[in-house]
């Protein structure tokens, strides 16, 4: 079954390439969505596709690339989008 969530990644998460490590992680579990730095200094993004997947990813973005600390990820259940076709990262 198809799923989308949002998430915001609390911690040392810019600048560490956390995005590109999400993007990596993503397309290689077939998800699409996006990454993307916030002003304040946190990693959001939406990331979409089956239910396995996206909790593979959700493990992944918990532990971050060896550069990161992760403090806190938040995770919300949205409507799904049609018509991606890749995760990107911005």
């Amino acid at each position: 079954m198809t799923q989308r969530i949002s998430f915001t990644v609390q911690g040392q998460v810019q600048g560490v390439n956390f995005r590109s490590f999400t993007q990596q992680k993503a397309a290689g579990y077939g998800l699409t969505g996006w990454v993307s730095n916030t002003s304040g200094g946190d990693v959001e993004g939406e990331a979409q596709g089956d239910r396995d997947s996206i909790q593979k990813l959700l493990s992944d973005i918990n532990k971050g690339p060896s550069a990161a600390h992760v403090v806190k990820v938040n995770k919300s259940d949205i409507d799904i989008k049609e018509g991606e076709s890749s995760f990107e990262a911005n």
